[in-house]
């Protein structure tokens, strides 16, 4: 998958008849099977529906904004000193839905990226729909808000950088 596909949203998904309500502040906490792949970052983004889930609340256009993240750390690509080795070790991943924001329908969405194969990114993202509530009036600025499909360029550093080519 490219990050031109529309696949990247949410894996192909559109909408669920399933929704959770959660109040702002409050950790989610997404949960895998399986993972197996260490060297990768993890990404966490919201989009806030402009009414009801459905056909309206796709996610399609520049709206997204993240919420959690995390790359590496120390300096060495080929370790496991990356996000997604949490996943591997736990398989699961908390996020806080941030304290402040502006109550309403939201689409979450949890991006895995393998970087394993040189030049051969793989994007696992999965969406979730929630309830957001709270008394909470904040939406971020414009300049924070991307569309998932451009957010990155396919050749973008980050993207293409492969640790089976790094020394340990």
């Amino acid at each position: 998958m490219t990050v031109s596909d529309t696949k990247m949203r949410c894996n192909g998904g559109t909408s669920a008849q399933l929704s959770a309500a959660v109040q702002a502040g409050s950790n989610v906490t997404a949960v895998w099977k399986q993972w197996t792949h260490e060297q990768g970052p993890v990404q966490v983004w919201l989009f806030k529906c402009p009414g009801a889930f459905g056909p309206s609340c796709k996610g399609d256009g520049k709206g997204w904004f993240k919420i959690d993240e995390m790359g590496m750390w120390g300096g060495k690509l080929n370790s496991a000193n990356w996000g997604t080795a949490l996943i591997v070790k736990n398989l699961k991943w908390s996020t806080e839905i941030p304290r402040n924001i502006a109550p309403g329908n939201y689409r979450i969405r949890h991006e895995l990226l393998a970087l394993h194969q040189a030049n051969t990114p793989q994007f696992y993202a999965e969406c979730a729909q929630l309830v957001v509530q709270g008394s909470g009036n904040a939406v971020p600025p414009s300049d924070y808000l991307y569309s998932i499909t451009t957010y990155a360029p396919q050749n973008d550093p980050g993207v293409t950088v492969s640790q089976r080519t790094c020394p340990k």
